[in-house]
């Protein structure tokens, strides 16, 4: 051996030593502040920091994959090589066929390491982590003997050719194949003789390779090693006992570890100039509903405290356990000595962190009260910078699992490496973590552990039951190469945010749902011919005066009072456009015309004077189909004789059309017949229905814009559409042609299958192809064929059909919320392939996306893409309105994630105008209020005083400036009178307290003024007429008659009297 453990030391000079380093490293004898992150506030998804990170990492980044010898190696008894403890433990569950219980065989590295370099070359990486076999260099472990020379020079060519091609290796010193020997002969890792022992391994190896060797490992996870070897006996040697046994294993790998970089620093460092760490493994855990308590956080700390502190508290920290185990384990964990703390401390150049799913699934066995496991790298590496300092660190292993079923188009890896990798970005980024290397786990399929053959991870699929072991690689591969090519994520450039405005005419609209009709509350004033008393009996109630009847008048559209509050909170937002919903079955509750409700429809029309009296535009549907109404919103009885599967709704909806045409077109310039019929049709069951419901809906819609082109278009000029959900649809795998399929299939199913019967493509190879899509039906007879159908579902349109749907449509009308992926739907047995949705296809969503409450993804260039569809497709004659977008916010004020969701799609719809020449007049916010719970609206619930939420402000100024203006300037479009008046109206709503209360000071003020001058007047006359009876007692005296000047006479010369006073103008008047 080359180094020895310190020699015995007086106590008191290692407590000074001690002391000292305590002095000049405060942060690692004080406790670390991981805590913090579960302290601070949850960011917002939206945020920069939360949101795919754009950005490529830093120059020289190691992108690397591993993989471990006994994984994947094979040849389990060849060339020299001795048993090791997994070995012996899958021998011994050994079932009787090793080729799925044993990793015998497994990748076959060992023969085919070749094979491996050139996966390595293919992925384009820049390190290869592996380890060496401690029972195939030492078949008995004992480092002090000779060693076996096939695998020396298997390791040695291994290494020469990774150099060769300029791969840098990273080592692993012992990865959990411990020579079975030592197992047997001193029971393991109980036993502290291997910590010398693992030292003359180690030093062997440094000796042998490391004038190749730059990054070595000492051991890989020994979490695992120690609880799940001597714990649970899940790995081997599979040892169950109580506590101390995982205790005291962990205690004497750290201390093996620690004497192998002691002996590598002291003996090989100067002139090999490497650097030795030791992979720790972790899982990570949040409060449940994000409650931070002081008491959650404190458990969140002790669970990850119990994994990672256990190890990396000694070798980074303070040399010694964290306080936490300590107290949890208090006698049976084992003691540093004071000389053992400053010898273990700092035994490690850089920080190696392992994060998958090993650690992650044991993890939810050792979460607290209140706790959740969360897969979250990002915080991981947070955490480590926060307990332990300014660390560099190796990602050593990252990455999940995949079925063995999943084969080579491993979809969900994709993403999930995608998150994995993005989160290190976002560390390195933000946080300011030194990540230098990321290692994707792993190369090649191989023997996962206790999970055999059951769980795949490899990057290239190997089929156990060749024996060729053909690397192939997945997609994930491909995904990974591409990753690495472009060293991160950088940005497409469509991301950056563009200035310019939408036109004057353009559509700012909020829409809603079925408008409630609500004939309660009603303002009496002019309408009840009642005299009320009030207030007689002290009880503050109005009481009619019997025999008194009043004049009234008739009832007006003021009276209903729900609409005023209602348009009041719509003209508040700013929006032109208002679109709502006709209720059908209120209007006809049998479904024809035999009754017919003319106060809702009076209703109605008041909503529809009133927006007009505000200058403001309704878009008005017909039929809003929800699953919240009885009878999903059509009268019952149409519902009871088949709805939409009977052709006879489609008439009755022809003659409710043609009613509310007449009754209140007059104040109706934008018509949609059906809201999402695409959505509609999802409630049938069976596939021909579905297909059927369809069919007649289409119909149905065609019928009612005939019949408004026939009667009502010259004169009341309205446009009339459908309006369909139009979500964007990408491949979930870009790497697969199915996957490219599938979307381009959803797509037509969803869109195509409505719009082409209306406006044929403009791809069209002749007139009169205004037809389902071809996609579309040839897909559907090779389904009916291969799940023995006796024919397509899909109806066949008649020439009269097909010509009375051709071109109806005004405009076409979109309400898109997300951006879904698609992939091919799985089908595992024949049976299944009844119970798939009509297109075949399986909705997915990309953990990186931010989303909402209800798991809504938030895609902004979505909306982009699929007005790019819609126009390539179809032409852009027609103008395009987006009818509806929006997204729930849980926020009851604070929307924030709204304001973002608002700002970044009408991005989208401005670079679809400007730069893709889409014809795009308009969109529309989902919805105006919230019903209960804050959700998508704009305003809250009545039940909480109907409040404006923050987005309101965020749209009102989109709305202002008619965009995104190159100088923010407010728009340049002139409002009309009526939306002057609007303003103002709106202005007096919004202060109406305010001025009520300075209406009422104001009449105070001149009733108090009234009543002054009225004092003045008559006290004035009192003296006036007091003074007048004085003067003419006194020239009765005299004897001359007086009396006041009449009007228009003057007092002659001659006829003057003596003024007494100014007051007393008197003129003597001879009779």
């Amino acid at each position: 051996m080359l180094h020895r453990p310190l020699p015995p030391a007086v106590p008191c000079f290692s407590l000074s030593l001690l002391l000292l380093l305590c002095f000049w490293n405060k942060a690692a004898c004080s406790p670390g502040d991981g805590r913090r992150l579960w302290r601070q506030p949850v960011s917002e998804p939206t945020t920069r920091s939360q949101s795919l990170l754009h950005d490529t990492f830093p120059p020289g980044f190691l992108w690397g994959t591993g993989t471990s010898a006994f994984q994947t190696e094979g040849a389990w008894d060849q060339d020299g090589k001795g048993p090791s403890v997994w070995d012996h433990f899958t021998h011994s569950a050994d079932s009787g066929n090793r080729a799925t219980e044993t990793a015998d065989v497994a990748s076959d590295s060992y023969a085919r390491w070749e094979e491996d370099v050139e996966a390595l070359e293919y992925l384009g990486v820049s390190s290869y982590s592996f380890s060496l076999s401690w029972p195939r260099l030492f078949p008995d472990g004992n480092a002090r003997g000779q060693p076996n020379t096939a695998a020396v020079e298997h390791y040695g060519r291994l290494l020469d050719r990774l150099l060769e091609k300029r791969i840098v290796p990273i080592v692993t010193l012992y990865h959990w194949d411990l020579p079975q020997d030592l197992q047997e002969r001193y029971g393991g890792w109980k036993n502290d003789t291997l910590v010398g022992l693992f030292e003359e391994y180690a030093t062997f190896c440094f000796c042998t390779y490391g004038n190749r060797v730059k990054y070595w490992l000492t051991m890989h996870n020994p979490y695992l090693v120690a609880v799940q070897g001597y714990g649970t006996g899940v790995h081997a040697p599979g040892e169950v006992g109580g506590p101390y046994g995982p205790l005291m294993v962990a205690h004497n790998l750290i201390r093996a570890h620690a004497k192998a970089w002691h002996t590598y620093n002291t003996h090989f460092r100067p002139t090999q100039k490497g650097k030795v760490s030791i992979i720790l493994g972790t899982h990570w855990v949040v409060p449940q509903r994000g409650q931070a308590t002081a008491a959650n956080v404190e458990l969140c700390q002790e669970s990850i405290e119990a994994v990672l502190g256990w190890f990396a508290n000694p070798i980074f920290g303070d040399g010694d356990y964290p306080v936490s185990m300590k107290a949890n384990h208090k006698a049976l964990l084992p003691v540093f000595t004071l000389e053992e703390k400053l010898w273990v401390q700092k035994t490690a150049d850089f920080f190696a962190l392992s994060f998958g799913p090993n650690n992650l699934r044991l993890g939810r066995s050792l979460v607290g009260h209140g706790q959740n496991v969360s897969p979250n790298l990002r915080s991981v590496l947070a955490w480590v910078k926060l307990e332990y300092g300014d660390q560099k660190v190796l990602v050593a292993e990252g990455g999940w699992f995949s079925e063995s079923t999943v084969g080579r188009e491993d979809t969900a890896a994709i993403y999930l490496m995608k998150r994995f990798v993005n989160q290190v970005l976002q560390a390195i980024k933000f946080d300011g973590v030194q990540v230098f290397g990321y290692t994707a786990w792993s190369l090649v399929d191989g023997y996962e552990w206790n999970y055999r053959y059951s769980v795949r991870r490899g990057l290239f699929l190997i089929d156990f039951s060749q024996p060729n072991r053909t690397r192939v690689p997945k997609t994930t591969a491909q995904y990974y190469r591409r990753v690495i090519a472009d060293n991160g994520f950088p940005g497409d450039g469509n991301s950056k945010e563009i200035r310019g405005s939408f036109p004057c005419d353009f559509h700012w609209g909020v829409s809603d749902s079925t408008l409630q009709v609500h004939f309660h509350p009603f303002s009496p004033q002019f309408t009840d011919p009642h005299l009320y008393t009030w207030n007689l009996t002290g009880d503050g109630g109005l009481r009619p005066v019997s025999g008194v009847r009043l004049h009234t008048r008739a009832g007006q559209c003021t009276d209903y009072l729900a609409i005023r509050g209602n348009l009041r909170l719509f003209a508040s937002t700013g929006a032109s456009h208002y679109r709502f919903a006709l209720n059908w079955s209120l209007i006809l509750p049998q479904g024809d015309l035999s009754i017919v409700n003319a106060e809702a429809l009076r209703y109605y029309r008041c909503v529809l004077t009133e927006l007009r009296k505000m200058d403001l535009e309704p878009v008005v549907i017909l039929y809003y189909p929800t699953h919240r109404a009885s009878f999903l919103g059509m009268p019952g009885p149409l519902h009871a004789s088949g709805g939409w599967l009977n052709q006879s709704t489609v008439e009755a909806f022809q003659d409710y059309a043609a009613l509310c045409y007449g009754e209140l077109g007059s104040w109706v310039r934008y018509w949609i017949t059906v809201n999402e019929p695409n959505r509609l049709v999802d409630v049938y069951s069976d596939s021909r229905e579905q297909h059927q419901a369809a069919h007649n809906l289409l119909l149905a819609h065609a019928k009612a814009w005939r019949l408004y082109e026939r009667k009502h278009s010259s004169q009341q000029g309205a446009l009339v559409s459908l309006a369909l959900h139009a979500d964007w649809a990408e491949p979930a795998n870009p790497f697969l042609e199915s996957h490219t399929a599938a979307a381009r299939r959803f797509l037509l199913f969803e869109l195509g299958r409505f719009l082409d019967p209306l406006l044929g493509t403009r791809h069209k190879e002749r007139e009169g192809e205004e037809d389902y899509p071809r996609e579309v039906k040839e897909y559907l007879e090779e389904r009916a064929l291969v799940t023995g159908l006796p024919g397509s579902p899909l109806p066949s349109f008649t020439e009269t059909e097909r010509e009375e749907l051709k071109g109806t449509l005004g405009f076409i009308a979109l309400n898109h919320f997300t951006t879904r992926l698609l992939s091919p739907y799985p089908h595992t047995q024949p049976s299944q392939r009844s119970q798939t949705p009509n297109h075949g296809c399986l909705l997915l969503s990309d953990p990186t996306w931010p989303t909402s409450g209800l798991g809504q993804a938030l895609v902004p260039w979505g909306l982009r893409r699929v007005l790019g569809w819609v126009t390539e497709r179809y032409g852009g004659t027609l103008p395009i309105i987006v009818t509806a977008i929006g997204i729930d916010d849980q926020a009851p004020v604070e929307d924030r994630l709204r304001q973002h969701y608002l700002r970044s799609y009408l991005q989208e719809a401005l670079k679809a105008r400007q730069l893709d020449g889409v014809n795009l007049q308009g969109l529309y916010v989902w919805k105006l209020q919230d019903r209960h719970v804050p959700q998508f609206g704009l305003f809250n619930s009545p039940h909480h005083q109907s409040k404006p939420k923050a987005s309101i402000a965020a749209y009102q100024e989109i709305i202002a400036q008619s965009g995104f203006p190159v100088d923010n300037t407010t728009q340049t479009c002139k409002p009309s009178k009526l939306q002057e008046s609007c303003t103002i109206c709106a202005r007096i709503f919004k202060d109406k307290p305010l001025l009520v209360f300075s209406a009422c000071l104001l009449i105070i003020v001149v009733m108090l003024g009234a009543v002054v001058i009225i004092i003045l007047v008559i006290t004035r006359k009192k003296r006036t007429r007091g003074r007048g009876r004085a003067m003419s007692r006194r020239r009765k005296t005299m004897g001359v008659p007086t009396c006041s000047v009449p009007p228009g006479v003057k007092c002659r010369p001659w006829e003057k009297g003596t003024v007494l006073s100014v007051a007393d103008k008197l003129c003597v008047v001879h009779r």
